[in-house]
């Protein structure tokens, strides 16, 4: 399972047979990743770090200085050691040398004859390529078996004993919620040491190692490995992500299983949103299959789909799964139920009633900004979300204005300002009108000579109606937001005058004709208006 080479492993091949340690001895545990030959003075910007020197000294010769620099520059550029042939260039070693290498722990090993250094890089190299190769076999077998135990395992804990047989290390994952679990277990002194070095993120350890677990898009929890008695490699950290994929599967398994069990309670859930569940059977359901304790309010959120495409229901899955995700960390639980092109989620506050908008809003704004996708296409849903209760009794009111709210957004050009329905206001009111009289009659009755004027000359009127009304008859900022000047303005305002009367900025007609223009955008926006009628 060693993926790794140390000095002292490279110290029992054949070449160095005649070598000795004179410094550094505590150091011999380095790790060795390439061997290089270096014959020069100035080396610090040729090195990556756990390269094994090879040197006959010939560089620094009878310069002890030179001997002192080069030394200290190998242990700043984290060298594994030195190797230095006696005889040709080098007879002795100064004691400074040695001291500052003993300090360091940084090995000095002398070949006590003439050694043939090609040969000495051929062979550690092809010792570590031939490392390599097995590491990757290693991993491969690893993973093999962590699949098969995939297969018959329900519980994570049995994925975190696995890497702590197969590398023999202290292994931790830590959930978003702080709960932390220790494989093996340790005394309280352990864990606060350990969860110290976790809160300060001491990455650059060597015997210190975390990835996290990634689930739909978000981090879950980290996995972290710690070793007392080695430094931890380039396997150990591929081990550990193949690792935290296999609990990241688990968990979505375990999270797949959760979602299909809750579709099972279709029927149950269509009653609640009907209002044919009483507070009692609420309250027994919430017990049986949610962590709810006690609900501060609810809301119904529906997001329509695109009623042309067919998606597969393994996507429609994964995309509750994702809204669950998102929402629970804004405070809520979820209850969901797919109704023909639909998925209508019932969702419980458990935080401050008066924070409940913003959390959703967040949540919403989050989930229209993800990458997720449904079929071939970025998970674009109409959302509505209704009317605010406190009793859950009351669902079924919610679930009324959600609908209606996802009415009136398939009838408005502008979603993305108005996903609630309590922010609707005269849209509410234009809808309900729209469903009894003919408003189309109306709206004409009051804007047919300016819709008429635009279409045959393009003169912007009505844009200009809208925003002198929007600007309480400020002639100034009106110009100014239509950036024109005010001699244009002023022509404008008198066609108007002429088409609408003088008296169109006099209280309660003004009122009729702002109430006219929302429903004109919202008759276009739905395309409702006649093509017989349609005179813009």
């Amino acid at each position: 399972m060693k993926s790794y080479i140390t000095v002292k492993d490279i110290l029992s091949r054949k070449h160095f047979e005649s070598s000795r340690v004179i410094a550094g001895q505590e150091g011999l545990h380095r790790q060795v990743k390439w061997v290089h030959v270096v014959e020069v003075t100035n080396i610090r910007n040729l090195l990556n770090g756990n390269e094994l020197i090879l040197s006959t000294g010939v560089a620094w010769k009878d310069n002890k200085d030179h001997f002192i620099s080069v030394v200290e520059q190998l242990i700043e550029s984290q060298a594994a050691g030195i190797c230095i042939e006696i005889g040709t260039y080098t007879s002795w070693i100064p004691q400074e040398v040695i001291e500052i290498a003993n300090t360091s722990q940084f090995p000095i090993i002398l070949f006590l004859k003439q050694v043939p250094f090609v040969e000495i890089t051929q062979d550690i190299h092809g010792l570590l390529i031939n490392r390599q190769y097995q590491m990757i076999s290693d991993l491969e077998s690893y993973s093999q078996a962590l699949n098969k135990r995939l297969l018959t395992i329900d519980n994570y804990v049995e994925i975190l004993k696995f890497i702590r047989s197969y590398l023999q290390v202290q292994v931790m994952i830590l959930f978003n919620n702080k709960e932390v679990q220790f494989i093996p277990e340790i005394t309280e002194k352990e864990k606060r040491k350990l969860l110290e070095i976790i809160e300060l993120d001491l990455a650059t350890l060597p015997s210190y190692a975390k990835v996290p677990i990634q689930l739909l898009g978000d981090t879950y929890a980290q996995l972290v490995i710690v070793s007392e008695e080695r430094e931890l490699t380039e396997f150990d950290q591929l081990i550990l992500d193949r690792t935290a994929t296999a609990v990241a599967q688990l968990f979505l398994r375990e999270l797949y299983v959760e979602e299909k069990q809750r579709v099972e309670a279709t029927e149950w859930i269509n009653g609640w949103l009907e209002g044919e569940q009483d507070e009692e059977s609420i309250s027994e359901y919430l017990v049986a299959h949610s962590t709810t304790k006690k609900a501060k309010g609810a809301v119904v959120c529906i997001c329509k789909l695109d009623s042309n495409t067919a998606y597969p229901n393994s996507d429609l899955t994964y995309f509750k799964l994702y809204v669950r995700a998102i929402f629970e960390q804004q405070g809520f639980s979820l209850f969901t139920i797919e109704k023909r092109n639909s998925i209508v989620f019932i969702i419980l506050n458990e935080r401050k009633s008066s924070t409940w908008k913003k959390r959703m809003q967040e949540g919403i704004q989050r989930l229209l900004e993800s990458e997720l996708h449904l079929g071939n296409e970025r998970a674009k849903p109409v959302i509505g979300v209704g009317k605010y209760v406190e009793e859950l009794t009351h669902i079924y009111k919610s679930y009324q204005t959600a609908v209606e709210t996802i009415r009136i957004q398939d009838r408005m050009s502008n979603q993305a300002d108005s996903y609630f329905y309590d922010d609707l206001h005269i849209f509410r009111l234009i809808s309900q009108l729209n469903r009894h009289i003919d408003l189309q009659e109306i709206v004409l009755e009051y804007l047919e000579p300016v819709i008429t004027y635009d279409k045959k000359y393009n003169g912007k009127l009505m844009e200009t109606l809208k925003t002198y009304l929007a600007c309480n008859g400020s002639k100034q900022e009106t110009a100014k937001r239509l950036y024109i000047v005010r001699q244009t303005l002023y022509h404008r305002i008198q066609k108007l005058e002429k088409l609408l009367g003088t008296d169109f900025m006099n209280h309660e007609k003004r009122l009729a004709i702002e109430f006219m223009i929302l429903s004109f955008e919202f008759l276009v926006s739905s395309k409702q208006l006649k093509e017989k009628e349609q005179v813009f």
